[in-house]
């Protein structure tokens, strides 16, 4: 049986782009504590990043810096994503679970399949923007989808 739930179940208020949500989980992905975290904008030297997505850490910086309580907020009690991309979410999903979701591309039957945990699925329905579905396949596989794709 095939269900679903929109990503509007979200109870964050904090809301970050999906490029703020990329860079501050890349540093969780490298060990950050939430201390370190919370630190990062008084850093003289921002972390440097060899990996293949080569991160920038300036913009996180100056968030942390310039809007300190929503920095704050997000980092200890998480936040949503004003918008997702396709790319960007599979992205997301790669850096945040360590994972490798598969991409459907193709024009107008865009999706994402993933094998998640319930714990993943639980961040994952918080973290969503708004406008995406996440239907079940066949648990622990899920497809995520534009939620235009859904209506009758």
């Amino acid at each position: 049986m095939m269900t679903s739930t929109t990503s509007s179940e979200s109870s964050y208020k904090v809301k970050l782009s999906q490029w703020e949500a990329l860079l501050l989980e890349s540093l969780r992905s490298r060990g950050w504590s939430e201390h370190q975290l919370l630190e990062l904008g008084t850093l003289e030297q921002l972390p440097i990043d060899r990996s293949d997505y080569e991160w920038d850490y300036t913009e996180l910086a100056a968030l942390a810096n310039t809007q300190p309580e929503r920095y704050r907020q997000a980092v200890q009690q998480g936040y949503q994503i004003k918008y997702n991309t396709i790319r960007g979410l599979r992205s997301w999903l790669h850096i945040t679970f360590d994972i490798e979701p598969e991409m459907l591309l193709e024009e107008g039957h865009e999706a994402i399949y993933v094998t998640l945990t319930d714990k993943q699925l639980h961040h994952l329905r918080h973290v969503l923007s708004p406008g995406w579905v996440i239907r079940v396949e066949s648990a622990p596989l899920y497809g995520i989808e534009p939620q235009y794709r859904s209506m009758p």
